[in-house]
């Protein structure tokens, strides 16, 4: 069965979620301190309202504040964004892709032969 297509996050919304995952769990002053650029408090919390309105993070309540956590993890993301930038920009092609980094110089030769040897291990 093929997992529920998870929607692209914006900018901002991947900075905030990026900030999400790495501490696992946290209340907004502990998101607002793990963001990496200087974003004022309000604004993250608009953007995880936003982020738990989409499905990407869930909350528990504390009294009165709330302790948010990721539904969506950043490898479900990952693979998904990855596998539709290959289909929309290399038409589906895992190789296409791999020259595209290899041209720009993204991946050297001495990644591809440890790749290689990897995934001949496995």
């Amino acid at each position: 069965m093929k997992k529920a297509e998870i929607k692209e996050l914006t900018k901002a919304e991947e900075q905030v979620m990026q900030a999400i995952w790495k501490i696992e769990k946290g209340f907004a002053n502990e998101i607002v301190a793990s963001v990496e650029s200087d974003v004022a408090y309000n604004t993250v919390l608009t953007v995880v309202r936003i982020l738990e309105q989409k499905g990407f993070v869930a909350h528990e309540t504390f009294n009165r504040s709330n302790r948010y956590y990721p539904i969506v993890s950043r490898e479900e993301y990952m693979q998904q964004m990855l596998g539709r930038m290959t289909k929309n920009y290399f038409g589906a092609s895992a190789r296409a892709l791999v020259n595209f980094l290899v041209d720009r110089k993204e991946v050297s030769l001495e990644d591809l032969e440890s790749i290689t040897k990897e995934l001949e291990n496995r």
